[in-house]
């Protein structure tokens, strides 16, 4: 997923070069007769939510504004590289940012977003999960309004499991007995560093305790460890356990060839188009803990939305931002396609209720308690160190992590002291 680039500020005459490509089609945005057009860049759903939402939002400004989509690629690495290459221009064509939540910390630490403050920053936060506005959240200061989030759950074949596993052992140990495989995501990817955070978050522990301070206690982490390494090393383990990721999951799982998966939300509308006797026979509960006993935290997803340093229309910009993040804006993207809502007081409307019948209750239960990535500017300099230390997931021994865990420590610690994106 996100990889970084290492791209700071970049020079003027970089800038002309940058507007005269066709990637920076339009820098500036000087010329323009009518509303101002409010550019949202922002990564392309399937089921067409994004469009909706502008849409609506332009038609509810009365001519205030047009929202115009730049919309970027479904790949989070060329995601970010778009973004990052733009802002690091001081691109001012850029007036709405679509963030995974990892980017709202680097790009704020970069001076690339305008802080939501005051009475807007309550309007787009106030009902929002503490985990979603941890995530939005820099130096104390607001710089993402929560528009979407997500998390993930455990299915399980109900038809084989009559009760779900609460903790990894169980889990683990049922699959073995059952000759059945276990669906995770541990390719060399983001979503490897999610599925680790996580189980050490599950565990007590937390990657680092500051924006410059790792943290990873030495129990904690040793627990998360091996667990991985487990699964990794055991039959349990499906064969492409080390390039897989959500999809690949969800694909696995459909096929029939695994009783259990931990995956997010859209895996179970997937399953009713793709695997309808798959689906009929899922069960859903909530992710393994790692200790018995010790609540699970599962894994936090979601887009925040940021507003650019660089817009020629800030207040218009805050108004889409507001308009975009709101109930309504919500509800179209878990309609349409089958996210989360950030807001918590949403969970009882009939289009959530729909979206995730039976466990829409588990779903905002998870959300309450999800364990939001690493709050640093250099999140992908660590994310990339934790990768490197622990792929491919079999190379940890479960019983005798102490070695690779003083690794991750030193690594970690080399990531964190870089100052991330400038």
């Amino acid at each position: 997923m996100q990889r970084g680039l290492g791209l700071g500020r970049l020079g003027v005459s970089f800038v002309v070069a940058l507007c005269g490509a066709v990637l920076i089609a339009g820098c500036g945005g000087g010329g323009e007769s009518g509303p101002p057009k409010i550019r949202w860049f922002v990564a392309i759903q399937p089921g067409g939510s994004i469009q909706e939402v502008a849409q609506r939002c332009t038609d509810q400004s009365n001519g205030r504004y047009e929202i115009a989509l730049e919309l970027l690629p479904t790949d989070a690495d060329q995601q970010r590289e778009q973004l990052v290459r733009r802002l690091g221009a001081e691109d001012s064509s850029v007036d709405l940012v679509g963030m995974d939540i990892p980017w709202t910390a680097e790009f704020a630490n970069a001076g690339w977003l305008r802080p939501y403050e005051g009475a807007l920053a309550e309007q787009v936060s106030g009902d929002a999960f503490d985990s979603a506005r941890e995530a939005a959240s820099f130096e104390g200061k607001l710089y993402g309004a929560p528009f979407n989030s997500n998390t993930q759950l455990l299915f399980y074949r109900k038809d084989l499991v009559p009760t779900p596993p609460t903790t990894w052992d169980q889990m683990i140990d049922q699959a073995e007995q059952l000759g059945t495989t276990i669906q995770v995501q541990a390719l060399r990817y983001e979503g490897y560093v999610v599925w680790f955070n996580t189980l050490l978050q599950s565990a007590g522990g937390e990657i680092v305790s500051g924006p410059e301070e790792v943290d990873l206690p030495q129990g904690p982490t040793e627990d998360a460890l091996r667990v991985i390494g487990k699964l990794a090393n055991s039959s349990a383990a499906a064969p492409d356990i080390s390039t897989s990721d959500e999809d690949s999951a969800r694909l696995g799982y459909e096929s029939g060839a695994s009783a259990f998966m931990v995956n997010y939300t859209f895996a179970y509308g997937s399953a009713g188009e793709n695997a309808p006797d798959i689906q009929m026979n899922t069960g859903i509960a909530r992710y393994p803990e790692v200790v018995p006993g010790m609540p699970s935290r599962p894994p936090l997803g979601g887009f925040n939305i940021g507003v650019s340093a660089f817009s020629e229309h800030p207040e218009e910009a805050f108004e889409a931002a507001a308009c975009i993040t709101s109930p309504m804006g919500q509800l179209l993207a878990t309609e349409l396609d089958g996210l989360p809502p950030s807001n918590q007081t949403l969970y009882t409307d009939p289009v959530v209720t729909e979206a995730y019948p039976g466990f829409a209750e588990l779903v905002k239960q998870s959300l309450d308690d999800a364990a939001t990535r690493a709050l640093t500017p250099a999140y992908t300099d660590l994310s990339l160190a934790i990768q490197r230390t622990l792929h491919p997931p079999d190379k940890i021994n479960p019983d005798d992590v102490g070695s690779i865990y003083e690794e991750l420590r030193e690594n970690a610690e080399d990531a964190v002291k870089r100052e991330g994106l400038q």
